[in-house]
């Protein structure tokens, strides 16, 4: 541990908050229909949009008809994606679009990577420089982390609309909430943040790759492409899915210190700008500071933990006599799989901002972690996006657990629980508790299933034995259902022919099954969201009385803190004990 790791921490924190808060005020002009400095550039587009795609923004939407429109969005762009991915080598495909000649994917690959772009998770059972084109990158991949990102952040504004709203049953408008959200959020920030990552020495060309002669007289090949456009939105969509297959580790995704403070900063940026638009949209500025709270005690607890397990190196290593300061050359720690020039405390705090996220990026190899370092991340995904989340995911998450929070509160004290003046019923229980669950129990069904089946515990690499092989399958549907994408690297989609009851053409077990499961765990708690959201726009308000329980004091966040722990705990703590926990408090590296 070093002061000037201690000193990057703090500052992250207090610039997040300090570009949070003018944010978060912003989006809640763009989606209360206020004019924002942008209106004089995008009004124009906008109403063409509206006018391709044959909608009328002023055409109010009930909880059922903003889902319905989410669902047919989300079915076309699966449905557009996978006809690209299949024909990225079609002979009507340019040949710049394609300087390579890639084949396409089997059709198991590209079906686990079209669910998995769709639903904002950006798992990836292949190399991207190695697989996919520059169309199938530009116009695929890259659209989608749009689109995917935009659709999570509609949801969150639309619950917002639902707490707030005063006996009616509009929600908004789900096409204007997109479109809205595309052109005055995603849009303009992704520009200025691809521009700032092309400054540092991000690449964006269209080349074809380069080979480069080494000193010891080998040819290396050296990958080209527009990689900048595609990694702003990638991080600040809070996607995920990497040009390279290191992903952020890669010096032409992220070149530097800096870049790497940059894209740490973007990742987490629209998460936490959302609350404070949360605060501002129900006028309650204090109910925003409440749950922004919440989530940075559990985020500094969660980089706290992991910067020192990743600094004091593991038992393995010491028994070994490795000195970690002599081995690392970066004021010490454990630097197995790590980057030199972002050292211990970059890669582990980008390795937490990225897991309290639905982002799976990572900068450092997650399976060389420390077993205690190891287990923050399963830690974070445990919590099922509640500390900040992904881009509307982990808003309308914690809000979900806010509402859990206040009805256990309201049992405590022996009064109906209210929120923000409106009356908590059975209904809305049910429906957030089967929002909440829906997650955890994919992570845990599907981990059952793979380790119990010959097909599953296939896909576990050969260094995955005891505690290691099982946190490769835990941390895949883990990371899977909570739709991050960053997982523990020993665990893989392609099994070799013979290698059990799959063909020669890799049509695996992992591959459906994870499809699968990040397309339930997606659209299931946003369905639940939604019809929460629905049932509290109808409720009328009543006024506070003295027996009113509050929800924007430090109480409140102590009891929503402690709901959110009991919840992650309860569900995977003994899953943990199996994996990381064991091979944390042993001296196995495998």
């Amino acid at each position: 541990m070093t002061f000037s790791g201690w000193l990057t921490i703090v500052l992250f924190v207090v610039i997040l908050s300090a570009l949070a808060m003018p944010l978060g005020s912003y989006m809640a002009k763009v989606y209360g229909g206020e004019r924002v400095f942008l209106t004089p550039i995008f009004a124009w587009p906008e109403r063409f949009l509206y006018k391709v795609l044959r909608v009328d923004p002023k055409r109010e939407q009930d909880w059922k008809s903003y889902a319905k429109s989410l669902i047919i969005f989300s079915l076309a762009g699966w449905l557009l994606l996978y006809v690209i991915l299949r024909t990225q080598d079609a002979f009507f495909v340019p040949h710049a679009a394609n300087p390579l000649a890639y084949h396409s994917a089997p059709w198991n690959v590209t079906f686990n990577t079209v669910s998995s772009f769709v639903t904002n998770t950006n798992w990836q059972y292949y190399s991207g420089d190695t697989t996919m084109s520059y169309l199938s990158q530009m116009l695929g991949l890259t659209v989608q982390n749009f689109l995917s990102a935009g659709v999570g952040i509609v949801v969150a504004v639309a619950l917002i609309r639902g707490i707030v709203g005063r006996s009616g049953k509009s929600l908004g408008n789900f096409w204007q909430d997109l479109v809205r959200t595309v052109l005055y959020v995603l849009g303009p920030i992704s520009v200025l943040g691809a521009l700032l990552l092309v400054s540092q020495g991000a690449i964006q060309n269209f080349s074809t790759y380069l080979t480069a002669h080494t000193l010891t007289g080998v040819t290396q090949s050296i990958a080209m492409g527009p990689v900048a456009s595609q990694e702003v939105i990638k991080l600040l969509g809070t996607n995920g899915g990497g040009f390279f297959n290191v992903n952020s580790a890669h010096p032409f995704e992220n070149p530097t210190a800096f870049t790497n403070l940059v894209e740490m900063m973007l990742v987490l940026i629209i998460p936490a700008a959302l609350v404070f638009t949360y605060g501002r949209m129900t006028g309650n500025r204090r109910q925003g500071y409440a749950i922004y709270a919440t989530m940075m005690v559990m985020f500094l607890g969660a980089v706290v933990v992991a910067y020192i397990a990743e600094a004091h190196g593991s038992p393995a290593q010491h028994a070994a006599g490795l000195h970690t300061h002599v081995i690392s050359g970066s004021g010490g720690g454990n630097m197995e799989g790590k980057e030199q020039r972002f050292g211990v405390a970059g890669s582990a705090l980008f390795d937490v901002v990225t897991t309290v996220t639905s982002c799976g990026a990572v900068n450092s190899a997650l399976e060389s972690f420390t077993g205690i370092g190891g287990a923050v991340p399963f830690a974070n995904l445990s919590a099922s996006e509640t500390i900040f989340g992904g881009v509307g995911t982990g808003l309308y998450s914690i809000l979900l657990y806010v509402l859990l929070a206040v009805f256990i509160g309201g049992l405590m004290v022996g009064r109906t629980p209210e929120w923000l003046g409106k009356k908590l019923e059975a209904k809305e229980i049910k429906l957030a508790g089967l929002g909440i669950l829906i997650t955890p129990l994919a992570a845990l069904f599907a981990t059952a299933l793979a380790t119990a089946s010959h097909a599953g515990r296939a896909s576990i690499s050969e260094l995955g034995k005891g505690p290691q092989g099982f946190s490769e399958t835990l941390y895949a549907y883990l990371s899977q259902s909570n739709n991050n994408g960053s997982a523990f690297a020993g665990y893989t989609g392609f099994i070799q022919p013979n290698a059990g009851n799959v063909g020669s053409h890799g049509v695996t077990f992992a591959d459906v099954l994870g499809g699968l499961v990040m397309l339930f765990a997606r659209f299931g708690p946003m369905l639940f969201a939604l019809a929460v959201a629905g049932a509290l726009v109808g409720k009328r308000v009543t006024p506070a009385g003295l027996g009113t329980m509050r929800t924007d004091n430090t109480t409140f966040v102590v009891l929503l803190i402690g709901v959110v722990i009991l919840v992650g705990a309860l569900t995977f703590f003994p899953a943990l004990l199996l994996g990381p926990v064991v091979q944390g408090l042993t001296g196995h590296l495998y």
